[in-house]
């Protein structure tokens, strides 16, 4: 408390004294840094450079966040369950950490509003605001350390905004919001039963791969076809959220297939020309036959 009563009044007379503020609003304590949490509102379309001609933005941040974010809940979780399976702690963090709820909470502290992107860059961007939380979350990390995150997202977040024995009992359907992501993208999805084994109790387990565009993004096993499906679609929309290369290798192979298609559609029709008479050709030699015989 009284660290935050010194930070206020050195404000006074600090040229970031409004940043702070901000900051301070959204956290419930002053930041030490104030340059990563300014960096973790920076989206990628802004093309803001340090004095060193470095592109600054969020994206860095965001992979730390994501991270820590992962492990923070992780923790929470395995306190506030004890005696629950991996399986239900691992779908609990998942309705956490995904992105529908990442955007929302930034939204509710008020985070959306200090983002700066570009006019280029739609405000609706699907990723942006869940993007800024985790940097965030990086920021604080890298500012005050972890003890400093957890406490920040058990009274500030969890205890504030999310109800934990309600989420838990929340249906997560990821194959559905894989299926959404892929028809707004325009692009085919496959579930692929690869095999189908045994436990030590005889057990049926099965493995099913996602392929988009042909292209295997996940795989996942479950005692069920429907569970590995769903593991299967989790572990393919973290794909899809934490590397963009890929996304454009499925975008890619969209197109090739497109082109491969179109292509065969205008193909010319003169194939077996040598090899199979036309009818008109049957008929003739027929006649020739015919003609041969009367002759003879």
């Amino acid at each position: 408390m009284s660290g935050n009563i010194t930070n206020r009044i050195r404000l006074l007379f600090h040229k970031d004294k409004e940043s702070y503020l901000c900051f301070y609003r959204i956290l419930g304590f002053y930041p030490r840094k104030i340059k990563y949490y300014q960096q973790a509102v920076l989206h990628k379309s802004t093309a803001v450079r340090s004095e060193q001609g470095r592109l600054l933005n969020n994206e860095r941040l965001e992979f730390l966040g994501d991270a820590i974010l992962d492990a923070i809940v992780a923790e929470i979780l395995y306190e506030k369950f004890p005696g629950k399976k991996e399986g239900f702690l691992t779908n609990t963090r998942s309705k956490i950490v995904q992105r529908e709820t990442l955007n929302k909470l930034a939204l509710e502290i008020g985070l959306g509003k200090l983002i700066k992107y570009s006019n280029r860059s739609s405000a609706h961007n699907n990723y942006m605001y869940g993007n800024a939380f985790e940097a965030l979350i990086g920021a604080i990390f890298l500012d005050q350390g972890y003890e400093r995150c957890k406490e920040y997202m058990e009274t500030k977040i969890i205890g504030k905004y999310i109800d934990l024995d309600k989420l838990s009992r929340k249906e997560m359907n990821f194959k559905s919001k894989l299926i959404e992501w892929c028809q707004k993208t325009k692009v085919e999805v496959s579930f692929e039963l690869i095999e189908q084994t045994y436990d030590v109790n005889s057990s049926p387990i099965f493995q099913t791969a996602v392929l988009i565009e042909g292209l295997a993004v996940g795989h996942g096993t479950g005692y069920s076809k429907k569970e590995s499906q769903q593991n299967a679609a989790q572990v393919a929309l973290k794909t899809i959220k934490n590397s963009p290369d890929f996304v454009v290798r499925i975008l890619q192979a969209k197109e090739e297939k497109e082109f491969c298609e179109k292509e065969e559609r205008y193909l010319p029709e003169e194939e077996d020309s040598e090899e199979t008479p036309s009818s008109v050709d049957m008929e003739s030699t027929e006649a020739d036959s015919h003609s041969t015989s009367l002759d003879d």
